[in-house]
């Protein structure tokens, strides 16, 4: 039974292969007008079917043409473009060469150039930053900050006018008050401190002593209902756990 099974199953797998051998030529010929269809200085892309331009070239309708950098031009780094060489810009489809002023030098701005250290461009022209007495350039090299214990002024640097008991601040053209003044007006008027009172951080202000709090210019004791203590800040009161506060006292909290 073995060997007429077999015997029938012989010339089905026969055809089976005939019709697969048949299929060979129609796909090495599809494979060879693929190769065919690709035009000159083209190769196979890495991965995939298919072609793509040589560095150098670049596909204009099926086809490879040369990538023509003009003068002073070379190939980007793509290999289908180009750019222009350091001193030249594009226009036009030309590589332009950039006109560089007295004092000024090629750049990445929008014009190609840029001005030297204490020159500022102008149109096309690097011009003369003109710093005033008592100011230097600053960080940016075409502007001027004036010096410390100055202040702008039009186009000229004034001295501060230091009021009594004050200082010249970080800044620098700005003054502040000493510790135990504040700014009233022009004029640094002494911070008047209430008895069991103290100056706060600031320096420009006061603040009550921890069991007082603030009654207008005056520091008031504070006075504790039964069941109560000084909260954190130590200028109010707070009723004990187990009480509420009703108006000013604190009474047992029944809920």
């Amino acid at each position: 039974m073995r060997i007429d099974s077999h015997r029938r199953a012989g010339p089905l797998g026969f055809l089976i292969v005939l019709s697969c051998v048949a299929c060979w030529p129609g796909v090495a010929a599809a494979q060879g007008e693929s190769a065919l269809a690709a035009p000159a200085n083209t190769h196979s892309m890495r991965y995939g079917g298919g072609w793509e331009c040589d560095r150098g070239y670049r596909s204009v309708r099926g086809s490879c043409v040369p990538v023509e950098p003009p003068a002073n031009g070379y190939l980007d780094g793509t290999g289908y473009g180009w750019e222009c060489q350091r001193g030249y810009r594009q226009a036009n489809g030309a590589c332009a060469k950039i006109e560089v002023p007295a004092h000024g030098f090629l750049g990445s701005s929008a014009t190609g150039w840029q001005c030297e250290r204490g020159y500022r461009p102008v149109e096309r022209a690097c011009v003369a930053v003109l710093v005033p007495e008592n100011a230097y350039l600053d960080a940016s090299g075409d502007r001027w900050t004036c010096a410390r214990g100055f202040h702008r002024s039009g186009d000229s640097c004034a001295p501060l006018a230091l009021p009594e008991q004050a200082y010249v601040g970080r800044s620098g053209d700005v003054w502040e008050c000493n510790r135990g003044y504040r700014r009233v007006d022009g004029a640094c008027v002494a911070v008047e401190v209430p008895e069991n009172g103290y100056l706060d951080s600031s320096g420009r202000d006061w603040e009550c002593e921890r069991g007082f709090e603030k009654s207008l210019r005056s520091c008031r004791a504070l006075t504790l209902p039964a069941h109560a203590h000084l909260g954190y800040s130590g200028n109010r009161w707070t009723c004990d756990p187990g009480y509420r506060q009703l108006a000013d006292a604190c009474i047992e909290d029944a809920r």
